[in-house]
């Protein structure tokens, strides 16, 4: 009997005589608390920042968050400001900030899932210096388990959970900010 033979033997007569039942979860969200407060803490304690739009229009959010930006790219039809996603991720080298639609947000972790349905550039979120993703207040679910729940992997080609800016520590554990995306993120609640 081969090596591989012997330890899948091993593993087939130490396998538990009974299924043990996953744990009931469904109290877990019950026990963060008000979601939204708990969204907004979480996104703040990993560098990300939320706004509330407050009947003031994208626009007015946008100057005041980034007054600096002058390259804007949006992909939420109420935001003016900006040009219209191209199709070539080479036209978007100075963009100093990206608007994109979240399909929901997650209170437990500050998440934002963000989809690409339209077929245009993936690389939006990742190329802009700054981010600004617009989700509704009513689409904030408590958990992950909720937030995979609603995911439907069949239909929704790509799509990326973004909490908070870019940053790694890998390099000599120096904390560096836009390593890989945004410098900075910020939720314009709805």
């Amino acid at each position: 009997m081969s090596d591989r033979e012997n330890i899948l033997s091993a593993i087939r007569a130490n396998r538990p005589q009974e299924e043990i039942p996953l744990p009931d979860l469904s109290g877990l969200g019950r026990a963060l608390g008000d979601r939204t407060e708990t969204f907004i803490r979480m996104l703040e304690s990993v560098g990300g920042e939320a706004v509330w739009l407050d009947g003031r229009g994208i626009d007015s959010v946008i100057r005041t968050c980034y007054p600096e930006a002058e390259v804007i790219c949006s992909a939420v039809p109420d935001a003016p400001l900006g040009i219209a996603a191209p199709d070539d991720a080479h036209m978007l080298t100075d963009l100093d900030l990206a608007i994109l639609p979240g399909a929901f947000a997650v209170a437990e972790n500050g998440a934002v899932w963000v989809e690409n349905r339209s077929g245009g550039d993936r690389t939006l979120p990742f190329i802009a210096e700054n981010l600004l993703l617009v989700v509704l207040q009513e689409e904030i679910v408590d958990t992950m388990h909720e937030a995979y729940a609603r995911i439907d992997f069949a239909e929704a080609g790509f799509g990326v959970f973004i909490s908070g800016p870019s940053k790694t520590a890998d390099i000599e554990q120096a904390l560096v900010i836009g390593a890989h995306g945004a410098k900075h993120l910020t939720v314009l609640l709805v």
